[in-house]
Protein backbone atom coordinates (compact mmCIF):
# COMPACT_ATOMS: atom_id res chain seq x y z
CA UNK A 1 0.00 0.00 0.00
CA UNK A 2 2.77 2.44 0.86
CA UNK A 3 4.50 1.93 -2.49
CA UNK A 4 1.17 2.66 -4.22
CA UNK A 5 0.71 5.81 -2.16
CA UNK A 6 4.21 7.01 -2.99
CA UNK A 7 3.74 6.38 -6.71
CA UNK A 8 0.44 8.29 -6.73
CA UNK A 9 1.92 11.18 -4.82
CA UNK A 10 4.86 11.35 -7.20
CA UNK A 11 2.47 11.76 -10.11
CA UNK A 12 0.35 14.35 -8.33
CA UNK A 13 3.39 16.06 -6.85
CA UNK A 14 5.02 16.29 -10.26
CA UNK A 15 2.10 18.35 -11.56
CA UNK A 16 1.85 20.54 -8.47
CA UNK A 17 5.56 21.21 -8.08
CA UNK A 18 5.99 21.85 -11.79
CA UNK A 19 3.31 24.53 -11.49
CA UNK A 20 5.06 25.96 -8.43
CA UNK A 21 8.52 25.93 -10.00
CA UNK A 22 8.15 29.35 -11.59
CA UNK A 23 7.48 31.01 -8.24
CA UNK A 24 8.94 28.64 -5.64
CA UNK A 25 12.74 28.95 -5.41
CA UNK A 26 12.90 25.60 -3.62
CA UNK A 27 12.05 23.78 -6.84
CA UNK A 28 12.96 26.21 -9.61
CA UNK A 29 15.72 24.92 -11.91
CA UNK A 30 18.99 26.81 -11.39
CA UNK A 31 20.68 28.70 -14.25
CA UNK A 32 22.68 26.38 -16.51
CA UNK A 33 21.22 23.32 -14.73
CA UNK A 34 22.46 21.16 -17.59
CA UNK A 35 26.05 22.02 -16.60
CA UNK A 36 25.65 20.72 -13.04
CA UNK A 37 26.81 17.20 -12.24
CA UNK A 38 23.72 15.28 -11.18
CA UNK A 39 23.94 13.97 -7.62
CA UNK A 40 22.38 10.77 -6.35
CA UNK A 41 20.25 10.72 -3.21
CA UNK A 42 19.01 7.62 -1.40
CA UNK A 43 15.82 8.08 0.63
CA UNK A 44 15.01 5.46 3.30
CA UNK A 45 11.66 5.26 5.14
CA UNK A 46 11.69 1.89 6.87
CA UNK A 47 9.53 1.85 10.02
CA UNK A 48 9.74 -0.65 12.85
CA UNK A 49 7.69 1.47 15.23
CA UNK A 50 5.22 4.30 14.66
CA UNK A 51 4.33 4.81 11.00
CA UNK A 52 3.84 8.43 10.00
CA UNK A 53 1.14 9.20 7.45
CA UNK A 54 3.39 11.95 6.09
CA UNK A 55 6.09 9.56 4.82
CA UNK A 56 4.73 9.29 1.23
CA UNK A 57 4.29 13.08 1.10
CA UNK A 58 7.88 13.64 2.24
CA UNK A 59 9.32 11.11 -0.20
CA UNK A 60 7.35 12.58 -3.08
CA UNK A 61 8.47 16.09 -2.18
CA UNK A 62 12.16 15.13 -2.04
CA UNK A 63 11.89 13.26 -5.32
CA UNK A 64 10.26 16.20 -7.08
CA UNK A 65 12.64 18.76 -5.59
CA UNK A 66 15.55 16.96 -7.15
CA UNK A 67 13.88 16.36 -10.48
CA UNK A 68 12.48 19.86 -10.90
CA UNK A 69 15.72 21.57 -9.85
CA UNK A 70 17.89 19.25 -11.93
CA UNK A 71 20.29 18.89 -9.00
CA UNK A 72 19.78 15.26 -7.97
CA UNK A 73 17.96 12.07 -8.73
CA UNK A 74 16.34 10.01 -6.01
CA UNK A 75 16.08 6.35 -5.17
CA UNK A 76 13.12 5.73 -2.84
CA UNK A 77 13.23 2.68 -0.58
CA UNK A 78 11.17 1.38 2.34
CA UNK A 79 13.82 -1.26 3.08
CA UNK A 80 17.53 -1.07 3.98
CA UNK A 81 19.06 -3.37 1.35
CA UNK A 82 21.07 -0.60 -0.31
CA UNK A 83 22.72 0.52 2.94
CA UNK A 84 25.89 -1.41 2.23
CA UNK A 85 29.12 -1.13 0.28
CA UNK A 86 29.01 -4.77 -0.71
CA UNK A 87 28.24 -5.52 -4.37
CA UNK A 88 24.54 -6.20 -4.92
CA UNK A 89 22.83 -8.28 -7.58
CA UNK A 90 19.88 -7.45 -9.85
CA UNK A 91 21.25 -4.04 -10.84
CA UNK A 92 20.89 -2.74 -7.28
CA UNK A 93 23.07 0.22 -6.35
CA UNK A 94 24.98 0.28 -3.07
CA UNK A 95 26.23 3.22 -1.00
CA UNK A 96 29.20 3.81 -3.29
CA UNK A 97 26.76 5.12 -5.91
CA UNK A 98 25.09 7.72 -3.69
CA UNK A 99 26.12 11.18 -2.54
CA UNK A 100 23.64 11.67 0.29
CA UNK A 101 21.31 9.65 2.47
CA UNK A 102 17.94 10.88 3.76
CA UNK A 103 16.08 9.10 6.55
CA UNK A 104 12.38 10.03 6.37
CA UNK A 105 10.66 9.36 9.71
CA UNK A 106 12.32 6.01 10.22
CA UNK A 107 11.36 4.40 13.55
CA UNK A 108 12.52 1.55 15.74
CA UNK A 109 15.47 -0.74 15.15
CA UNK A 110 16.08 -0.80 11.40
CA UNK A 111 17.06 -3.96 9.55
CA UNK A 112 20.81 -3.38 9.58
CA UNK A 113 23.50 -5.91 10.36
CA UNK A 114 26.88 -4.89 11.80
CA UNK A 115 28.53 -4.59 8.40
CA UNK A 116 25.75 -2.35 7.11
CA UNK A 117 26.03 -0.10 10.16
CA UNK A 118 29.78 0.15 9.63
CA UNK A 119 29.33 0.94 5.94
CA UNK A 120 26.69 3.58 6.57
CA UNK A 121 28.82 5.42 9.13
CA UNK A 122 31.87 5.18 6.86
CA UNK A 123 29.76 6.60 4.00
CA UNK A 124 29.36 9.79 6.05
CA UNK A 125 32.40 9.93 8.31
CA UNK A 126 35.12 8.71 5.95
CA UNK A 127 33.72 9.31 2.47
CA UNK A 128 32.39 12.77 3.30
CA UNK A 129 28.88 12.05 2.03
CA UNK A 130 25.77 13.77 3.40
CA UNK A 131 22.98 12.77 5.77
CA UNK A 132 19.58 14.43 6.32
CA UNK A 133 17.28 13.26 9.09
CA UNK A 134 13.57 14.07 8.83
CA UNK A 135 11.41 14.13 11.96
CA UNK A 136 11.33 10.56 13.34
CA UNK A 137 14.84 9.84 12.09
CA UNK A 138 15.61 10.77 15.71
CA UNK A 139 13.26 8.00 16.92
CA UNK A 140 15.26 5.08 15.61
CA UNK A 141 18.28 2.82 16.19
CA UNK A 142 18.31 3.09 19.99
CA UNK A 143 20.61 0.06 20.25
CA UNK A 144 23.20 1.71 18.00
CA UNK A 145 25.04 4.43 19.99
CA UNK A 146 27.10 5.54 17.01
CA UNK A 147 23.91 6.47 15.19
CA UNK A 148 23.00 8.85 17.99
CA UNK A 149 26.48 10.35 17.84
CA UNK A 150 26.15 10.83 14.10
CA UNK A 151 22.70 12.44 14.04
CA UNK A 152 23.11 14.30 17.32
CA UNK A 153 20.74 12.61 19.78
CA UNK A 154 17.62 10.49 20.27
CA UNK A 155 13.90 11.12 20.62
CA UNK A 156 12.65 11.64 24.19
CA UNK A 157 8.92 12.37 23.87
CA UNK A 158 7.05 15.26 22.26
CA UNK A 159 5.66 17.08 25.31
CA UNK A 160 3.19 19.28 23.44
CA UNK A 161 2.21 16.81 20.70
CA UNK A 162 1.23 18.69 17.53
CA UNK A 163 0.77 22.37 18.35
CA UNK A 164 1.44 25.89 17.15
CA UNK A 165 5.14 25.81 17.94
CA UNK A 166 6.80 29.17 18.68
CA UNK A 167 10.14 28.97 16.88
CA UNK A 168 13.27 31.15 16.94
CA UNK A 169 15.70 31.31 14.03
CA UNK A 170 19.13 31.10 15.67
CA UNK A 171 21.26 31.12 12.52
CA UNK A 172 19.57 33.19 9.79
CA UNK A 173 22.73 33.01 7.66
CA UNK A 174 22.44 29.24 7.21
CA UNK A 175 21.05 28.29 3.77
CA UNK A 176 18.30 25.97 5.05
CA UNK A 177 16.75 28.51 7.42
CA UNK A 178 17.62 31.93 6.01
CA UNK A 179 14.13 32.22 4.49
CA UNK A 180 12.54 32.04 7.96
CA UNK A 181 11.99 35.23 9.99
CA UNK A 182 13.63 35.68 13.38
CA UNK A 183 10.51 34.39 15.15
CA UNK A 184 7.62 32.45 13.64
CA UNK A 185 5.03 29.74 14.33
CA UNK A 186 4.60 26.35 12.67
CA UNK A 187 1.93 23.76 13.44
CA UNK A 188 3.98 20.62 13.93
CA UNK A 189 5.12 18.01 16.41
CA UNK A 190 8.37 19.05 18.07
CA UNK A 191 10.60 16.35 19.49
CA UNK A 192 12.45 16.66 22.76
CA UNK A 193 15.95 15.21 22.41
CA UNK A 194 18.08 13.20 24.82
CA UNK A 195 21.78 12.41 24.53
CA UNK A 196 21.86 15.83 22.89
CA UNK A 197 23.75 19.03 23.61
CA UNK A 198 24.00 22.30 21.74
CA UNK A 199 27.72 22.14 22.51
CA UNK A 200 27.99 19.40 19.85
CA UNK A 201 25.78 20.85 17.09
CA UNK A 202 24.96 24.14 15.43
CA UNK A 203 21.39 24.92 16.49
CA UNK A 204 19.52 26.50 13.60
CA UNK A 205 15.95 26.63 14.94
CA UNK A 206 14.69 26.22 18.49
CA UNK A 207 11.52 26.61 20.51
CA UNK A 208 10.99 29.94 22.26
CA UNK A 209 11.39 28.77 25.87
CA UNK A 210 9.45 31.81 27.17
CA UNK A 211 6.28 30.71 25.36
CA UNK A 212 5.99 27.06 26.44
CA UNK A 213 3.79 25.31 28.97
CA UNK A 214 5.96 23.31 31.38
CA UNK A 215 3.09 21.83 33.43
CA UNK A 216 3.61 18.56 31.59
CA UNK A 217 5.29 15.42 33.00
CA UNK A 218 6.77 14.66 29.58
CA UNK A 219 9.04 17.71 29.75
CA UNK A 220 12.37 16.16 30.69
CA UNK A 221 14.92 18.79 29.76
CA UNK A 222 15.63 20.91 32.81
CA UNK A 223 17.48 23.41 30.65
CA UNK A 224 14.33 23.96 28.53
CA UNK A 225 16.50 23.80 25.41
CA UNK A 226 14.41 22.32 22.61
CA UNK A 227 16.10 22.39 19.22
CA UNK A 228 13.90 22.26 16.13
CA UNK A 229 16.72 21.95 13.57
CA UNK A 230 20.48 21.63 13.69
CA UNK A 231 23.50 20.81 11.57
CA UNK A 232 26.87 19.29 12.38
CA UNK A 233 29.88 17.51 11.00
CA UNK A 234 30.40 13.79 11.42
CA UNK A 235 33.96 13.22 10.40
CA UNK A 236 34.18 14.49 6.83
CA UNK A 237 30.42 14.34 6.28
CA UNK A 238 27.71 16.95 6.74
CA UNK A 239 24.63 16.15 8.82
CA UNK A 240 21.32 18.03 9.04
CA UNK A 241 18.31 17.17 11.19
CA UNK A 242 14.92 18.77 11.80
CA UNK A 243 11.89 17.64 13.77
CA UNK A 244 9.62 19.53 11.34
CA UNK A 245 7.64 17.39 8.90
CA UNK A 246 5.38 15.32 11.17
CA UNK A 247 2.14 16.21 9.40
CA UNK A 248 1.11 15.59 5.81
CA UNK A 249 0.26 19.29 5.55
CA UNK A 250 3.86 20.23 6.39
CA UNK A 251 4.97 18.91 3.01
CA UNK A 252 2.64 21.32 1.23
CA UNK A 253 4.22 24.21 3.13
CA UNK A 254 6.72 26.05 0.89
CA UNK A 255 8.78 26.98 3.97
CA UNK A 256 9.27 23.36 5.01
CA UNK A 257 9.94 22.19 1.47
CA UNK A 258 12.53 24.93 1.00
CA UNK A 259 14.21 24.07 4.31
CA UNK A 260 14.72 20.44 3.31
CA UNK A 261 15.64 21.38 -0.26
CA UNK A 262 18.38 23.68 0.99
CA UNK A 263 19.42 21.12 3.63
CA UNK A 264 19.99 18.48 0.97
CA UNK A 265 21.92 20.97 -1.14
CA UNK A 266 24.07 21.78 1.89
CA UNK A 267 24.90 18.17 2.78
CA UNK A 268 25.77 17.63 -0.89
CA UNK A 269 28.33 20.44 -0.60
CA UNK A 270 26.53 22.79 -2.99
CA UNK A 271 26.28 25.61 -0.45
CA UNK A 272 28.14 26.68 2.67
CA UNK A 273 26.96 27.24 6.23
CA UNK A 274 28.39 27.19 9.73
CA UNK A 275 28.65 24.01 11.80
CA UNK A 276 30.08 25.78 14.85
CA UNK A 277 28.18 25.35 18.15
CA UNK A 278 26.98 28.51 19.83
CA UNK A 279 25.15 29.71 22.93
CA UNK A 280 21.42 30.37 22.83
CA UNK A 281 20.39 33.34 20.76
Amino acid sequence: MRHTQIALLLVLGSFTLAQDAAVDPSVAPPPHAHEIHLKHVLVISQTKGWEHDSIPDAMAAIYNMGRDSGLWDVTLRTDTELLTKKPLEKNAKNLDYFDALVFVSTTGELDLDDSQKKDMLSFIKDDGKGFVGVHAALDTNYKWPEYSQMIGGWFDQHPWSTFNAPIINEDPAFPAVRHFPKAFVKYDEIYQAKEWSRDKVNVLLSLDATKLNYANPRVHRADHDFAVAWDKMYGKGRVFYSTLGHTQEAWSDPDIRKMYFEAIKWVLGMTEGSTAPHARR
